[in-house]
């Protein structure tokens, strides 16, 4: 990285859409399911959660660092191109799941996606079993909010451990899952685990796959296992706090706390997510749970019992690093990257500018026959959904966008045609944006609206 610049995307042109996408060195067919541009394929090569000292990459080293090998093989660099039968089908997302739709995931053709989540990959390590556990970091595509906490690439890990029953003695997992635990760290959280493993109603238990004395143990494993995360992590956050010369006030100096909640997670059961008492408040960490039996068995693996979590590494290193947009991490400004080094030395991060907002607002009304499927940019122009205003946005604006919010919405009481006002915020995170410049941009933001989704502007 041998500029001081921010990614940018430049202002959208016209032009016919290819019939061929080049992604990672491959080449792939288009058809009318193809939602991807161009300024997302550029991201791909970034990588960020294998840059060296890069806040993303020290994050996942240090959650790794608590699953060593050999007992967990660690999968960093799997291809983001997958098949929508990795993405959604491996994972029994129901036909109509909206996750499914152009609107939120981004499709290179209608058999092929930008992954948007690492457990694309959770079939097929199943199915190579070739370890008892195993770490995923990738880097994920979702069409979402523009905010300071959301961007359009993202990056997950998660991790699984597994228990063969035909090859533990004498086939009680149980006793091998404790016998397990007992050679694992202790430490001296304050744990709040007030509800019982399992709930009938609310949390239940897979009966016909396990019994209650296996779940005891594995979750038990489980959370030992992520409560060591919890200790690797904000144990350097609150060393960084201590020593760094901040406006923002430091942890106090006392043990830290966490807490287990029931969840609700369709891979899993029970399960539960993880909340950390930090700076006052309480936050969620990361979710996680017993595994679906039925993952197992898909995966030719049925005499499999075990565990899995997941966690969003950037909302970790936000909070580790005191990072306040989440645009910040694909900064390529020497001020930004040179403040952090390696895992030994978790810096806090020190706020180089602060440069103006500067706020438009578009209103348009919606045509009557616009439906909230969503996701039509080219086949359909006249289908709405919010995240295709937000992915028109990021075209045009790319990171001088802060964000996008909804500030007005009015439905005419005769002709029922229904109006919105979007309020964008243009922030450079490293100069001031001319107005000049932010008004070039909007205009380009009105114009794409009328084109691709077919809205008159008011």
């Amino acid at each position: 990285m041998d500029s001081d610049w921010i990614q940018v995307v430049a202002p959208m042109a016209s032009v016919a859409a290819p019939s061929s996408l080049e992604v990672d060195g491959k080449s792939y067919s288009t058809d009318r399911w193809t939602n991807v541009p161009q300024s997302i394929l550029s991201l791909i090569s970034h990588r960020l959660h294998l840059q060296p000292s890069h806040p993303v990459s020290l994050t996942r080293e240090l959650i790794a660092s608590r699953f060593p090998s050999p007992t967990y093989i660690h999968h960093n660099d799997l291809s983001p191109v997958v098949t929508v039968a990795q993405n959604f089908d491996s994972l029994g997302f129901p036909p109509d799941h909206p996750g499914r739709n152009r609107s939120d995931t981004y499709y290179i053709n209608k058999d092929t996606v930008l992954r948007t989540h690492s457990s694309a990959h959770e079939a097929d390590i199943f199915r190579q079993n070739a370890s008892e556990g195993y770490t995923i970091s990738a880097d994920v595509y979702r069409r979402d909010a523009v905010d300071r906490s959301h961007y359009p690439v993202f990056h997950q890990m998660e991790g699984a451990r597994m228990w063969d029953r035909r090859k533990v003695l004498g086939g009680d997992v149980a006793k091998a899952v404790w016998d397990d635990l007992a050679k694992m760290p202790k430490h001296n959280l304050q744990v709040e685990d007030p509800n019982p493993t399992v709930n009938p109603e609310t949390n239940p238990l897979q009966a016909e796959h396990h019994s209650m004395e296996e779940v005891e143990a594995v979750a038990a494993h489980l959370k030992r296992s992520l409560e060591g995360v919890v200790v690797e992590l904000f144990s350097k956050a609150k060393q960084a706090a201590a020593t760094t010369d901040s406006s923002d006030p430091a942890p106090e100096d006392q043990p830290l706390r966490v807490r287990w909640v029931e969840a609700y997670f369709p891979f899993t059961s029970p399960s539960w997510e993880l909340e950390v008492f930090w700076q006052g408040d309480w936050l969620e960490i990361l979710g996680c749970g017993v595994t679906k039996q039925d993952l197992y068995i898909n995966a030719g693996i049925p005499n499999h019992i075990g565990w899995a979590f997941g966690v969003g590494l950037e909302r970790v290193a936000m909070l580790l690093f005191s990072i306040p947009d989440i645009r910040l991490f694909w900064s390529r400004d020497r001020r930004f990257l040179s403040q952090f080094t390696t895992i030994r030395n978790i810096n806090r991060f020190q706020s180089f500018s602060k440069h103006p907002a500067c706020y438009k607002d578009v209103a348009f009304w919606l045509r009557s026959s616009s439906s909230s499927a969503g996701g039509g940019l080219r086949s359909n122009a006249q289908d709405f959904h919010e995240n295709d205003v937000m992915e028109i946005v990021r075209e045009v604006g790319g990171d001088l966008v802060e964000d996008v919010k909804l500030v007005d919405e009015f439905q005419h009481p005769v002709s029922g045609r229904k109006s919105l006002c979007y309020r964008i915020n243009y922030r450079s995170l490293e100069r001031t944006l001319r107005n000049e410049e932010a008004n070039e941009l909007h205009e380009s933001v009105r114009g794409e609206l009328v084109k691709k989704l077919g809205v008159e502007l008011r």
